[in-house]
């Protein structure tokens, strides 16, 4: 997919990122895999184990960073578990890539947003994912 109007991303896979924003949200869902991984693929279904940074497009605070918390998350990917924007972006990568994801609200939480996140119901997320690994 084209990076237009996606974000700069500083700092390379493992280490926490910092996000550089310049112009509006593209629209739609977008995906751009900013290091390509040499490990296996990511298939529907699998149990991923990632570290992300997620950001309302525009902001420099996290709403939410496993960077942050330095513990990666696991949970099953492409059967309903996350949110579909994950869940349509992050299969068909290899473990050890990096992603960068631009999430409209109907692919993330919708026009109800997360409000006790920060995050509104027109926001636009941005995730940095790095794949960790899957099973």
């Amino acid at each position: 997919m084209s990076d237009a109007n996606m974000p700069k991303v500083a700092e390379d896979f493992g280490h926490r990122p910092t996000i550089e924003f310049d112009g509006e949200a593209p629209d739609g869902l977008k995906s751009v895999e900013l290091v390509e991984g040499t490990g296996p693929v990511v298939r529907k279904g699998d149990t991923v184990t990632v570290n992300y940074h997620g950001v309302t497009w525009g902001s420099d605070k996290p709403f939410d960073s496993s960077f942050d918390r330095h513990q990666p998350a696991s949970f099953p990917i492409g059967v309903g578990r996350v949110i579909k924007g994950w869940d349509q972006t992050v299969p068909g990568h290899n473990v050890g890539s990096r992603l960068l994801v631009s999430i409209p609200p109907e692919y993330g939480y919708g026009s109800q947003g997360v409000p006790q996140a920060g995050i509104g119901g027109s926001d636009t997320l941005v995730f940095v994912v790095d794949i960790i690994s899957t099973r």
